[in-house]
């Protein structure tokens, strides 16, 4: 437990607002958000490089 605690710790130095984030979260007991946050993440990455290629129309067409 004391490992999980320095591993977050250090996230939480590393990583700024979305360490924070997470410390948060793990604080709170609110595990089932973090798998969530990742997914938001992706999506908004995958956005953000849809909008700044070529193949933007071919990524939008997977949804």
């Amino acid at each position: 437990m004391e490992k999980i605690k320095l591993l977050f710790a250090s996230a939480r130095i590393r990583f700024g607002i979305l360490g924070r984030l997470f410390g948060f979260l793990w604080r709170n007991k609110m595990w089932w958000l973090i798998p969530m946050v990742f997914v938001l993440a992706a999506f908004f990455i995958l956005i953000i490089f849809a909008q700044s290629s070529p193949l933007g129309p071919f990524i939008y067409t997977l949804f």
